[in-house]
């Protein structure tokens, strides 16, 4: 064997230790991401949070004629606007839903400092356990899949003479009594019968 062979073994050998030995540590590494859970993930949240940009919440709230004997019921509340706006310049009362319990502090942060406390609360919990019988007005902005998920529970909890409002979303075949633009942005509304 040449001087020149004996080099080029040897850092092959080399070469298939160090990636024997990476994957290795990648392996280790690997099996000790999965078995911990993640610590900043809040389990169940199917949509991630994006907020409505404040003139679709008027129109949303216009649409619906939201009054100070309204019950504003948002599902998936995020910070709060909504139900916040509901009561700030309607005087309607208002619960906000929200499976993020960083949002829900945000939300009743935020109440706090437009003064409508008193008259919101925002509570952690799964939209679709939540009792809506009380509202008079529901508000939504989730996903195709979840609007028509909650259909049969709108139809089912809710008075006649119940406004629902989607900003952007359907509620699968469920033909709006209003729909209108803001900009870009869809508002569905439904009276229910």
């Amino acid at each position: 064997m040449t001087k020149g062979t004996q080099g080029t073994s040897a850092t092959s050998r080399n070469g298939r230790r160090a990636l024997g030995a990476l994957a290795a540590i990648l392996a280790a590494l690997l099996s000790t991401s999965l078995a911990q859970p993640a610590a900043q993930t809040t389990p169940g949240l199917d949509i991630h949070y994006v907020p409505t940009p404040m003139d679709v919440v008027d129109a949303m709230l216009n649409v619906a004629a939201v009054s100070g004997s309204d019950v504003v019921y948002d599902l998936g509340s995020g910070d709060g606007r909504i139900v916040i706006e509901a009561a700030r310049r309607f005087g309607a009362t208002g619960v906000g839903v929200e499976l993020d319990p960083m949002l829900v502090k945000r939300a009743r942060e935020g109440a706090k400092k437009a003064g409508v406390a008193d008259r919101v609360s925002f509570v952690q919990a799964d939209l679709f356990k939540t009792d809506l019988s009380k509202a008079t007005v529901v508000t939504l902005y989730l996903s195709p899949s979840i609007n028509l998920r909650l259909r049969s529970k709108l139809q089912r909890e809710l008075r006649p003479g119940s406004r629902v409002v989607s900003h952007r979303f359907p509620i699968g075949d469920w033909a709006p009594d209003r729909e209108l633009m803001v900009g870009k942005n869809r508002v569905l509304f439904w009276a229910i019968r």
